[in-house]
């Protein structure tokens, strides 16, 4: 599998791709090609009087390609020029990669409504799953904040197809899970249950599912906001990632309103997998 690791060249980007555990577990799910994007902002020029940010940056990147070929990965490296999170996209979409991750260090609720960042916009339309690795605040040299990405997940479902495709997932994610909590929040108007359905068969069929993986899982049915129940949940239990499947809007609607997922990427404490519609 293929995966594009976007980076801005900060220290918060660079925490990831020097953090071996984090690089061992995303091997064990089945990366085996790392494309490393860095985008230069379309409105710097090389001609701009003390700057060549396209110099500067290829050299960094190729500092960040040699780590991660020693730690036994094939590495392609980008250096584009652009919006940051349409050309990762448009990346990602070009080599076929299973998978997009970024770095962020996440931002208080009004901040991330007033300032969209690369990982709340990649969240708002990335195509390809995307895992938010969550990077410490406040501190000169950052570092991961669950360095062990996969082994204690916390999945949420409203039934929908997108969260079964989200849940699909866990084929190749279970072979560095250890333990998995699924979560339903349950609202006056479930879309994807009958009325007065039960959501605690529907749980156990897919913690049935992982525990014939040898996954260690529980179940957990909540009432409430979604976004605010699933950061409870989070809070309670301490995953080292929330799994949840994002189900999209139209461009308008993305501009007006975030998503559950857009919550979770802006104010989850641990990192964030999203999985987007087919």
């Amino acid at each position: 599998m293929k995966a594009v690791l976007a980076t801005d060249l900060s220290a918060a980007s660079e925490a990831t791709i020097r953090n071996e555990t984090c690089l061992d577990c995303l091997g064990r799910i089945g990366i085996e090609e790392f494309h490393l994007v860095t985008v230069v902002p379309s409105n710097v020029h090389a001609g701009m009087p003390g700057i060549d940010f396209e110099k500067r940056r290829t050299k960094a990147i190729r500092r960040y390609s040699r780590v991660i070929e020693d730690a036994g990965f094939d590495v392609e490296t980008h250096v584009v020029r652009g919006t940051p999170h349409r050309r990762i996209i448009g990346i990602a979409n070009t080599i076929g990669a299973g998978l997009t991750v970024v770095g962020s260090r996440g931002k208080s609720p009004l901040e991330n409504r007033v300032v969209g960042s690369t990982a709340r916009n990649l969240a708002r339309t990335t195509e390809t799953p995307l895992l938010v690795n969550r990077i410490e605040r406040g501190v000169d040299d950052p570092e991961v904040v669950r360095q062990h990405l996969f082994q204690r997940m916390l999945y949420a479902t409203d039934f929908s197809e997108n969260a079964d495709r989200a849940f699909e997932t866990f084929s190749y994610l279970r072979h560095a899970t250890q333990e998995a909590t699924l979560v339903h929040v349950a609202t006056p108007k479930d879309p994807d249950l009958p009325e007065g359905g039960d959501p605690e068969p529907r749980l156990g069929e897919l913690a049935a599912e992982l525990e014939d993986w040898g996954i260690d899982t529980e179940t957990v049915v909540r009432q409430g906001d979604p976004a605010e129940e699933i950061l409870a949940t989070e809070a309670a239990v301490n995953p080292t990632t929330v799994l949840v499947g994002s189900r999209g809007h139209s461009r308008l609607r993305r501009l007006l309103l975030g998503s559950v997922s857009e919550e979770l990427v802006a104010r989850a404490t641990g990192n964030v997998m999203l999985v987007p519609p087919a």
